[in-house]
């Protein structure tokens, strides 16, 4: 068989009881789309050999797979897959469920299943307690992380889009994750609350404001999808920021954004060991960018129009 079938080819196999056809994608989406007479094994499980054996031992036999559109890796990994176990026989359906469709046949069920929730307008409120915030500084030669809590916060969609929002962080709450030892932890800490950073009793929270999204033009999933913008104020000083974001809503009705951002905390009046306002600092110097990690959860607003 060759390396790729026709759908025309593929009706040919089918008819004469030939072929061992295998749907490669979620089986959620081959409970609501496929082609007749097709079985599942997702490629994107760890088992996906194994529920081929299971079903076709025999490695000669003939084996076509097919995803949504064949214009990704997802068939095509899986024919990979299936030739180094040692399947001799085996094809990838040209342009995939999409091509059979579009030359008129049927599937089976009619209708396909909603993949994703549909994104309500409206006022999200933070989730402090499932939401996180981690950050990382670092030097030549080590780096340090943590978290920080978040106070409270909210996100306004209008036109299936963030357009304000802010949320709040008690800058006293910083903690470290990576020191093992007690000692040397509390040491960090107070170092980062004192006034050489973060000065935590005269700026105990800081804030982020936000101040719209633009939509990311031919984004994937698994990329993101907003270009974020807005403000960030830490120890009374303020300044913009934009950065990528994945912003997407959940089947329970909640909001999620994942963000990765670097920034110069000097410019927040954070110069503790930089190089920009110190000299000599040896094995003092400190990193002028930090990175933090967003996890925004955020529930379904009261009133929601979708």
């Amino acid at each position: 068989m060759n390396a790729t079938v026709s759908v025309h080819e593929l009706r040919q196999l089918i008819s004469v009881g030939s072929v061992n056809l295998i749907d490669v994608l979620l089986p959620e989406v081959f409970a609501g789309r496929r082609i007749p007479g097709a079985s599942n094994a997702c490629v994107y499980e760890m088992v996906f050999l194994d529920r081929i054996a299971d079903s076709v031992p025999d490695r000669d036999k003939a084996i076509v797979v097919y995803d949504d559109s064949g214009t990704t890796l997802a068939a095509r990994t899986a024919k990979e897959k299936l030739e180094s176990a040692g399947y001799r026989n085996v094809a990838v359906l040209e342009g995939g469920l999409q091509a059979w469709q579009a030359a008129g046949l049927a599937v089976e069920p009619a209708e396909p299943i909603a993949l994703s929730a549909a994104i309500c307008n409206g006022v999200y409120r933070i989730d402090a307690e499932k939401s996180v915030v981690e950050w990382s500084g670092r030097n030549i030669n080590n780096r340090h992380h943590g978290r920080i809590s978040i106070i409270e916060g909210e996100v306004i969609l209008e036109n299936d889009r963030p357009i304000s929002g802010r949320f709040v962080l008690d800058m006293k709450t910083i903690t470290n994750l990576d020191l093992q030892d007690e000692n040397w932890r509390e040491m960090l800490l107070r170092h980062l609350k004192s006034e050489d950073f973060f000065d935590v009793n005269r700026y105990p929270t800081a804030t982020f404001e936000l101040h719209g999204a633009a939509a990311i033009a031919e984004c994937t999933p698994g990329t993101p999808n907003m270009e974020i913008a807005g403000s960030l104020t830490v120890k009374g000083t303020s300044h913009s920021l934009c950065f990528p974001a994945i912003v997407a809503t959940q089947e329970d009705g909640s909001l999620k954004a994942q963000a990765t951002l670097n920034f110069d905390r000097t410019l927040w009046n954070v110069c503790y060991g930089s190089g920009k306002f110190y000299e000599q600092l040896g094995i003092h110097l400190v990193n002028d960018f930090v990175s933090v990690d967003l996890f925004i959860v955020a529930r379904e607003p009261e009133i929601a129009v979708c």
